[in-house]
């Protein structure tokens, strides 16, 4: 069953039968419930993650407690996967659900050393990588380019199911007001 969750995942979905069975072994099924802390920023990086149901929410505390939320995790991600070629690498971001989720935990230091035998799967891992960058420098382009109301339109209109006029946000507005780099009365008003 584990192995079979794990496939779900595109950074797993190409790997040999030998390698997940690998990585079956050192992973470990996780469930959170809503509120529920995964890990917390500056904690050690050991571990990597594949969300299979639920939202995790990835943020950052700033010195004075003001909360900033990265990214909202969705189901079949993973995430905290790219510390794992650091030398002593610790979370940058802390880790809390926003609804009750069930992850898969993944030994970060036995894939590393998997990955050491498997060019093609280095390859792999890279290419998901790489377009996670692009969306990170889509997003730094949102938050320098483009305006609040901006922001928020494109939030909705990306969400927003094809060919409904009405739909719930499956976020709260205050998270997703911090997502989005807005203060949640300037998201009301927007709304």
């Amino acid at each position: 069953m584990l192995k079979t969750d794990l496939q779900k995942g595109f950074m797993f979905a190409r790997l040999t039968e030998a390698q997940l069975d690998r990585v079956a072994q050192h992973a470990v099924r996780i469930h959170l419930d809503e509120g529920e802390i995964l890990f917390q920023q500056s904690d050690p990086a050991e571990r990597f993650y594949l969300l299979l149901r639920g939202q995790v929410k990835l943020f950052r505390l700033g010195p004075s407690g003001n909360e900033k939320v990265i990214e909202i995790v969705t189901p079949l991600s993973t995430f905290a996967e790219a510390l794992m070629f650091l030398d002593r690498p610790t979370y940058p971001v802390g880790a809390q659900a926003l609804a009750a989720a069930e992850l898969i935990s993944v030994d970060a230091h036995d894939f590393a050393a998997m990955l050491r035998g498997s060019v093609d799967t280095c390859f792999l891992l890279l290419g998901d990588m790489s377009q996670r960058l692009r969306g990170l420098l889509r997003e730094i382009d949102d938050l320098s380019l483009h305006s609040a109301t901006c922001r928020v339109a494109g939030y909705i209109l990306a969400q927003a199911p094809d060919g409904r006029d009405e739909f719930e946000l499956k976020v709260p507005k205050q998270i997703l007001a911090s997502r989005l780099s807005v203060k949640p009365e300037t998201f009301s008003r927007i709304i």
